[in-house]
């Protein structure tokens, strides 16, 4: 295996393998972070995760840095406003789950002490280590994706279906789906 070997998924563009390279797998467990994974990968819905990188840095300006506190607070008028910025996805249904996702995250938080002992308990509080041959071994979702995606409905979540759940879960490293292959599936272990 060669030192830079990686997922394949990650070939295809820089900014991507920047992101395989530096972020994707690497157990996150800040809650600012991970409800920006959260709505970003909602804002992915039916797009390419390369859709969503490109516009990252625009969602982060639009969206006051993620801060939950404050886009909780948005009204029609921001609504109105980041329907029309075209350095994000301007999808009415996408950005009032944003909102409508930093209230019930807000909501947990003063519940559970923090979203992410929350989110964590779906894997006991570990990494799953998975050991991937193939990007056809990926599931687009499994039985924890779908308890985290059941409680965070009854939460008052939205977009937030088990496919979303697990590609966050994928993402922030709740699980590693590195392939056994990629010089970061053994980095991103959790000892």
């Amino acid at each position: 295996m060669s030192a830079n070997h990686r997922c394949e998924w990650a070939e295809s563009d820089p900014l991507m393998r920047a992101y395989h390279d530096r972020e994707w797998g690497v157990p996150l467990y800040d809650d600012g972070k991970l409800f920006e994974f959260l709505v970003l990968e909602g804002a992915q819905a039916g797009l390419s995760w390369l859709t969503v990188l490109k516009k990252r840095e625009n969602y982060r300006k639009a969206f006051h840095g993620f801060d939950a506190e404050k886009i909780a607070r948005y009204g029609r008028r921001d609504v109105s406003r980041l329907l029309q910025n075209t350095g994000i996805i301007r999808n009415r249904l996408k950005i009032e789950a944003a909102i409508t996702n930093a209230r019930a995250f807000l909501k947990i938080q003063k519940e559970e002490r923090s979203f992410s002992s929350f989110i964590w308990r779906f894997v006991d509080g570990k990494p799953i280590q998975n050991k991937r041959r193939s990007l056809k071994d990926l599931p687009a979702r499994t039985s924890e994706s779908d308890a985290l995606s059941h409680a965070l409905k009854e939460k008052g979540f939205r977009f937030v279906g088990s496919t979303i759940c697990y590609a966050h879960m994928q993402a922030t490293g709740m699980v590693n789906d590195h392939l056994v292959s990629c010089f970061r599936h053994r980095e991103v272990q959790h000892p």
